[in-house]
């Protein structure tokens, strides 16, 4: 397919998302910004956050794994599935009593301001790596299939890319973004539907004996029931469960878009309906990861996973429109996940860190700040885009779920804390507790699964026989994240002592 051809289609991509981003962000102001007047309509952040939880990592990395790992990471949504029943009637009733800009105010509280700037911190670092390595993925992709034909370096493609984001977000940041997600995960969802439906047709199948035909090849096991297994299903339902929880429930970017609507009950039919739906688009995910391998299997394709789908797509035995489609498709899987994460980011760090919205001054001169913040992290992006380029690491879904895992972690034993106990803490030593515990969980898991760490490190650790020593095998799987809280939790407990909390109302 000719990458001119789909230069074009991406471009004129750009220009729709610019299109909307003038029409949604005139007029805007700080508060619109930031949670977006708290005037958004649920439905339709319900329906932009699918894109912005799946990002063009499930989009690419899901399908790609379901020949090694089956239909296991389903284990994972269901887990999801509960940790957002805990979203909606725990922590988004809590969010709105409070009446919070940023999530993270809580924390200040309840325990002061260490622990507001530790989970502000936590959030940042986490997502800046998180979102930076799905840029990365897409990026690659695009790179291989258009840039690279055009003689355009990787590096230019990374800079205008961010570039193009900042036009559509500076201005409108949370009102802009409800429109634009709502956009790009209806681009996203008509690509997967559209690419699952041709690829049967080439195939000649229909849905229940491609079904069939994945059953025979051993592709649909859904539960795992080896307990020393990292995908062993317990672990992988709890480890969802406390990844939903931490990821979205205790993440800016997610809870400021559902904080942006007016009503708590709209609030919570936002989480509830768009959790259902998000369970369903993953089953589609992994189906669509299923006739990939059968359709590679059938015409003797062999590629990395991250690569099988964009290799089938592109390839010549189809049409040019699915190419078309899978490109729109993969950049409209990217963008909920990158422009949402620069603006949550700049909002923490302008309300968390620089406490922008108690200072002095007129809306003016807070806007030139925020902006100052929102460019300069659009450059660590950059910076970090091309640190993932020289790593060149394949199947980053794994990193960014064990990243997450270690740095949401303290996030979960900060909230947590707080509302399910009555204690106080010493404030001098939160830091302190926000960083050994997440140390503590990774030394455990680099001992329970040093073969992990030997392969993204490219080097022997020698601790396999130790790991078998202590473990018996055992890996620890997504249930890391509850480790980590877990660890944080008993820091916390440590250096608290049993008192009336004067803010204890916050907890009710």
């Amino acid at each position: 397919m000719s990458p001119a051809l789909l230069f074009i289609f991406v471009a004129s991509y750009f220009i729709l998302l610019l299109v909307v981003a003038w029409i949604t962000g005139r007029n805007s102001n700080n508060e619109s910004f930031f949670i977006g007047n708290k005037n958004s309509n649920w439905m339709l952040v319900a329906f932009g956050m699918i894109g912005t939880s799946l990002s063009g990592v499930t989009f690419v990395s899901v399908p790609g794994g379901v020949g090694a790992g089956h239909f296991y990471y389903f284990q994972v949504v269901l887990g999801y599935l509960i940790g957002y029943f805990v979203i909606a009637f725990v922590l988004i009733p809590l969010y709105y009593r409070l009446n919070v800009t940023s999530i993270y105010t809580y924390l200040e509280k309840r325990f002061g301001v260490n622990a507001h700037k530790a989970g502000a911190s936590f959030f940042i670092l986490s997502r800046l790596v998180g979102a930076t390595a799905r840029l990365y993925l897409v990026i690659s992709v695009l790179q291989i299939f258009i840039f690279d034909r055009l003689g355009i370096a990787f590096e230019l493609t990374a800079f205008v890319i961010l570039v193009l984001i900042l036009l559509y977000t500076f201005e409108g940041g949370v009102k802009t973004i409800i429109y634009t997600d709502t956009l790009q995960t209806t681009g996203m969802l008509t690509g997967l539907v559209v690419c699952i439906l041709v690829i049967l047709k080439v195939m000649d199948l229909n849905f229940s004996q491609a079904l069939s035909l994945m059953h025979e090849n051993g592709y649909t096991r859904i539960f795992n029931t080896d307990i020393k297994s990292n995908t062993f299903f317990l672990k992988h339902l709890l480890g969802g469960a406390f990844i939903a929880i931490a990821m979205t429930g205790l993440d800016q970017e997610m809870m400021q878009k559902n904080i942006s609507v007016k009503t708590i009950k709209d609030s919570q039919k936002n989480i509830l309906s768009f959790s259902f739906v998000l369970v369903l688009v993953n089953f589609l995910f992994l189906f669509l990861g299923g006739v990939l391998y059968l359709y590679a299997s059938k015409y003797h394709i062999q590629v990395p996973p991250d690569d099988l789908f964009p290799t089938i797509a592109l390839g010549a035995e189809f049409s040019g429109i699915i190419g078309i489609i899978f490109i729109i498709a993969l950049i409209s899987a990217l963008f909920p996940s990158v422009d949402g994460a620069i603006t949550s980011i700049t909002s923490s760090y302008c309300i968390d860190i620089l406490n922008l919205n108690q200072r002095p001054g007129d809306e003016r001169s807070k806007k030139r700040t925020r902006l100052k913040v929102h460019f300069s992290f659009a450059l660590v992006f950059f910076i970090l885009v091309l640190v993932f380029k020289a790593i060149n690491d394949k199947l980053i879904i794994d990193f960014i779920l064990k990243f997450a895992s270690i740095t949401y972690g303290p996030l979960l034993g900060l909230f947590s804390f707080g509302i399910l106990t009555r204690r106080s803490i010493n404030s001098r030593y939160v830091w302190a507790v926000c960083i050994i515990a997440p140390l503590m969980a990774l030394l455990l898991d680099i001992s329970c699964s040093p073969e992990w760490y030997e392969k993204k490190l490219h080097m022997e650790l020698g601790l396999n026989a130790l790991s078998k020593a202590l473990f018996n095998g055992y890996k620890i799987g997504t249930e890391l994240i509850l480790i980590n809280g877990l660890f944080t939790f008993a820091g916390f407990w440590f250096i608290s002592k049993k008192q009336e909390v004067n803010s204890q109302n916050i907890l009710r």
